[in-house]
């Protein structure tokens, strides 16, 4: 399997959604953990976008080594 753009892309700001939410803890931030939130769930949207491109084109590799 291997990786995509969207995969990594999506991870990042999954990450950075993560950290965000976390500082917003820190300080207090209601809205910034709020815009925190909908980074991650985005960025995890991303990524799982990512990993089933990958799987379909696994899987189309697959089937033509397999006619």
């Amino acid at each position: 399997m291997g990786i995509n753009k969207d995969q990594v892309e999506g991870r990042v700001k999954e990450a950075a959604g993560k950290v965000q939410q976390t500082a917003g803890k820190a300080v207090g931030s209601t809205e910034q953990q709020v815009k925190g939130l909908g980074k991650e769930v985005t960025g995890a949207t991303q990524a799982k976008y990512g990993d089933a491109k990958e799987t379909v084109k696994d899987h189309a590799k697959e089937s033509h080594k397999h006619p």
